[in-house]
């Protein structure tokens, strides 16, 4: 690593990060000599052509370059115009993302499976429950039925989520009639991953698909295979297999560190991975190994989204989010840092060396230059484990490195879930969305707002996500959250229904009533799927219309850097939601490639994306939308609180 750094490039550290624990480790890294991504993303000076997606390279007559304040002045060598270029552009981050979140799916439903065929052993479907909710929405008749025989149904169903070459996703069948029906006269609607991601790279090659628009329609069926398919089959699987979170306090930030026990932190997006090592550091054998060397215990800790998920499901606590995964190994206390697919910086391992961490990959499609590889098997889950514990308590007994833990701890309420929200708003028998929607319409809730997603050094970390979600609170917007944006806010204390305060007189009420938080964390990024069955949840109990389109809801990603994020976001903008990405924007503004993306996807029938980097600015983006949605279907009146029965509702509806 590099040692020195001249006191012009340095910027303080309370202008990199607002979470005092990142801060300080900072402070510790630039002392010992180490350079942290929060300051090589100050360093790095972004291309201006290739920011504003002005820059195609996928052929070798260029790269081409087009200047993004005189766009329509040249053309590529090809004779490609930047409306092409950008959609081409475009494109291909959405299918990237879309297909490592397929991937994903894809794997989980193979665990699955195994389990169903008794290949696996050390996991079994916990849910039954869900498993048999899952199937009937989506035609299954599960009456009569053994939990086998449903579930392999369920699984030979699933797997046209990446198999179909014709027909429509499984999953789609959950969105509401009136969206369906807009995604087939469209032409839109998604078959299988694995063909409209293949067609997808297909249609970007050198001289094939050259409309913007033609590229558009398979854009689209590419992102909502990711947010109807395999995102969607991975979190449903996930909790039929390892159980549906309910609200659960956790403990969040650095300060989770124990200095007297073995501290190993797992990072990434696996779940299986996680439940191992979960089961790992609960046997016997090697809590004694540890206490052996000197420690009291085996902490295990959770980053980014495979410790959200763990964190709604068992309560694990977490040590924080993408921004922090460096900064946590200066510490020193971390003894192995393991890490599985997705969001994992390749300096972790840089960093790790630096503080003698172990760092180990243990998933074959991730290995690290410079990392030790042990690799996970589903069907064998100890033995990788077993042997990421024998490391981790030698490393502890060996510990050289000084050690400086932060004391920031916050605790709040995770594990939502869209069955949760209509049982904590209806109870048991009761269960329903109609209470929100009620509220809704006699406006004590202004809309609901789904804030996802990164962090990204080019913005001071947590910053936009926090300013963020205490305006849209503030004005009655009920607040839904997943990934390292849920983190975010739960170091900042808005996880926990002590915050209700914070939000506006109609929120607060509704919070202080139900004893709920006003922002509601859902789990990991993969976990935006929840909100889409949230959404259609909505639609269905009446009252707001007849598509996720008309709804008073708005999504934003204030610190998006991920091509998974362009995925998530399109998908939700083609599901019907006005989505705001903070930071900035692959295209450039007065081309007909962005007005399709910022205006002409709504007259269409979708909603529509957003750009800002302010966060008040994004938060009064969303605010109006919800509001003009709350107009167009007359509920924008202040109303004395009334009951509505179903021929209101469906009165409002028409």
């Amino acid at each position: 690593m590099a040692k020195e750094k001249s006191e012009k490039q340095m910027v303080s550290v309370e202008d990199r990060t607002m979470c005092e624990a990142t801060q300080q480790m900072l402070t510790k890294a630039r002392r010992d000599g180490v350079i942290l991504d929060l300051d090589r993303g100050y360093d790095m000076k972004p291309c201006p052509i290739g920011a504003e997606s002005a820059c195609c390279k996928h052929c070798y007559m260029g790269p081409c370059r087009i200047n993004p304040r005189d766009p329509y002045k040249k053309v590529g060598v090809c004779g490609a115009t930047i409306d092409t270029i950008m959609a081409r552009n475009f494109a291909r981050n959405v299918a990237a993302g879309s297909a490592s979140h397929n991937d994903h799916g894809r794997h989980i439903l193979e665990l699955f499976r195994g389990i169903i065929d008794g290949k696996i052993k050390d996991f079994s479907i916990d849910d039954v429950q869900k498993l048999e909710n899952v199937a009937k929405s989506i035609g299954i008749d599960v009456e009569g039925k053994e939990v086998k025989e449903v579930a392999t149904e369920l699984c030979d169903e699933l797997e046209k989520t990446f198999s179909n070459v014709d027909g429509e996703m499984p999953f789609t069948k959950r969105a509401p009639k009136a969206t369906q029906e807009l995604w087939r006269k469209e032409g839109v609607m998604p078959r299988g991953a694995m063909l409209e991601i293949m067609e997808m790279m297909s249609r970007t090659h050198i001289g094939c698909d050259q409309d913007y628009n033609n590229l558009m329609k398979q854009i689209t069926r590419t992102a909502l295979a990711d947010g109807w398919g395999g995102s969607m089959v991975a979190t449903e699987l996930s909790d039929i297999m390892f159980g549906t979170p309910s609200p659960t306090v956790a403990e969040v930030n650095m300060g989770v560190l124990k200095e007297d026990h073995v501290n190993v932190i797992v990072h990434g997006h696996e779940p299986a991975m996680f439940e191992g090592m979960l089961a790992a550091v609960n046997d016997s054998f090697f809590i004694e190994e540890a206490k052996a060397k000197g420690a009291k215990g085996i902490n295990l800790v959770g980053m980014c989204c495979s410790g959200a998920e763990m964190m709604s499901r068992h309560g694990v606590p977490h040590a924080g989010n993408f921004g922090s995964t460096e900064a946590i190994i200066v510490t020193g206390a971390v003894d192995a840092m393991v890490v599985d697919i997705q969001c994992i910086k390749q300096g972790v391992a840089a960093v790790a060396k630096c503080y003698d961490t172990c760092m180990i990959t243990t998933n074959p499609r991730a290995k690290i230059e410079g990392a030790t590889h042990i690799e996970f098997d589903d069907h064998d889950p100890r033995k990788c484990t077993d042997e990421v514990l024998t490391k981790a308590i030698a490393r502890y007994a060996t510990r050289k490195m000084p050690i400086e833990i932060p004391k920031q701890v916050q605790k709040g309420v995770h594990g939502f879930t869209h069955e949760y929200i209509e049982y904590m708003l209806g109870g048991t028998f009761r269960g329903s969305y109609s209470p929100l929607n009620d509220n809704i319409i006699n406006g004590r809730i202004r809309g609901v707002a789904g804030v996802v997603g990164c962090t990204n050094p080019k913005v001071k970390q947590d910053s936009v996500h926090v300013a963020l979600v205490k305006e849209l609170i503030k004005n009655d917007v009920l607040v839904l959250q997943t990934g390292c944006s849920q983190i975010a806010l739960a170091k900042a204390g808005l996880l926990v229904p002590e915050a209700a305060p914070l939000a506006g007189p109609g929120l607060a009420e509704v919070c202080e009533t139900v004893g709920m938080p006003p922002v509601l964390g859902l789990g990991s990024c993969v976990d935006n799927t929840r909100i889409l069955i949230a959404a259609s949840a909505m639609v269905s109990a009446g009252g707001l219309g007849n598509s996720i389109a008309d709804l008073p809801v708005a999504g934003c990603a204030p610190e998006w850097m991920s091509e998974k994020a362009l995925a998530i976001g399109h998908y939700f903008v083609t599901s019907g939601v006005y989505t705001v990405f903070g930071v900035g924007f692959p295209s450039i503004k007065g081309t007909k490639f962005h007005d399709l993306m910022f205006d002409g996807l709504e007259k269409q029938g979708y909603g529509k994306w957003g750009v800002a980097k302010d966060p008040i600015e994004i938060a009064q983006m969303m605010i109006a939308h919800i509001d003009k949605k709350r107009k167009q279907l007359g509920i924008d009146k202040a109303r004395e609180r009334t009951l509505v029965d179903m021929s209101d509702r469906r009165e409002l509806a028409s």
